[in-house]
This record gives C-alpha cells, sequence and structure tokens, in this order.
C-alpha cells in the first residue's frame, strides 16, 4: 500500500553503515515480510552483529518513528484500487507484518482508515508471516471462509503466509522484490493498477 521498503533501504543503511556491513537487497529479502524481533535476529545472524535483535529493533523503530511521517506515499494505484472496491461494495482489510502505530501514522496520513473494516498488525497474533495465522484471523473476522479472501502481497514472506492459510494470492512486487520466487501464488501482476486484480474484482 505504502512505499515503506524504501523507507527501510534508508533505516537499514543507518544501522548498519556505523557497524561496517551494507543493507544489500540479499539481507532485505531475507527480512522482508517478517516481524519485528525475527527480522533483526536475520540481521544479527546475516551480519554476525553483537547486538540483539531487541536493540537493534528498537533503533529501527526510532529512525522509522522519524522517517515516515516525513517520506511515505502510496503506491501507484491504490487509491483507484480502494475506491473500485468501495464501489462494488467489496469489504476491505489491512494485514501487516507492521506495529499497531506505524500502520496507524500510515494509514491516518492519508485519512484511510475509516475506509477499512479491521486493520491486524504484528501484534494481533503470535505466529506472524509467513505462518498464515493473521490470514486465518482475517477471514474469522470477516466471517468468511479463507478461500472467498482476495490477497495482495509484495513480500514473498507475505504471500507464503496468504497461501498457507487457503486465500487467493495477487503477488504485486515492488523493485525490491522483484525476480522472487512467486511460485505458490494465483498470479504475480505489474501494480495495483493491473487489469488482473479488476478482473478478479468482477468476480467477487
Amino acid at each position: 500500500m505504502f512505499n515503506t521498503e524504501d523507507i527501510y533501504n534508508v533505516v537499514g543503511d543507518t544501522i548498519l553503515k556505523p557497524r561496517g556491513h551494507e543493507f544489500t537487497r540479499e539481507l532485505k529479502l531475507l527480512m522482508m515480510g517478517l516481524p519485528g524481533t525475527r527480522a533483526f535476529q536475520v540481521m544479527v545472524d546475516h551480519c554476525q552483529l553483537e547486538d540483539t535483535p531487541e536493540a537493534l529493533k528498537s533503533e529501527c523503530e526510532a529512525l522509522f518513528s522519524e522517517l515516515l511521517p516525513r517520506e511515505i506515499q502510496t503506491m501507484p494505484g491504490l487509491l483507484e484500487l480502494l475506491e473500485r472496491l468501495e464501489q462494488l461494495g467489496i469489504p476491505k482489510a489491512v494485514a501487516t507484518s507492521s506495529q499497531l502505530r506505524f500502520a496507524n501514522i500510515a494509514l491516518n496520513q492519508f485519512d484511510l482508515m475509516p475506509r477499512f473494516k479491521f486493520v491486524l498488525t504484528a501484534e494481533s497474533v503470535v505466529k506472524g508471516k509467513p505462518h498464515p495465522d493473521v490470514y486465518l484471523l482475517a477471514a474469522k473476522k470477516m466471517a468468511l471462509e479463507p478461500s472467498q479472501l482476495l490477497v495482495l502481497e509484495d513480500s514473498v514472506t507475505g504471500s507464503q503466509a496468504a497461501a498457507a492459510a487457503g486465500t487467493t494470492v495477487i503477488a504485486v512486487p515492488t523493485e525490491h522484490s522483484l525476480g522472487c520466487d512467486y511460485s505458490h501464488v494465483d498470479h504475480v501482476v505489474q501494480s495495483l493498477e493491473d487489469p488482473v486484480i479488476f478482473e478478479k474484482l468482477k468476480r467477487c
């Protein structure tokens, strides 16, 4: 929905450069879509850092809190997609690995919160993505079977969670996740403006 991966690039570089490391694409992909502490355990292991995941997570949150309100933008086609969903009367929700406070900042920045039925975050489930729990909870809150959900995901980890839950999954890779293995999803599209998404919506 938002360009948060661009912001995380800046944050990752800011954290790692003073420690003598680079926030490489390889590391980013390993961390992408994982909930906080697990993601930073990957960073610790990959770069063989002496810091704890909790310390890195705290440092990241401070930097991200500063950058997010200034740098956040909606992804191309998001607002048009939301309007189309509303025209069709299709309820929509957010299921993110981000923390609730960051999700609130992002959604409220563009006055989007009232347009969603609910928001699920890293705090909503015990097991985060790639476990299916957040999407199973979303289906339950929607009073639907998982197979009735259409999920749009940009990360491999997130799309694996949605597929494991038994939903219909459309991967929308960004420049940060292009070329990854999305063989487990139903469709891979170029952007939120892709006609495949709108064709799927017509069948809902």
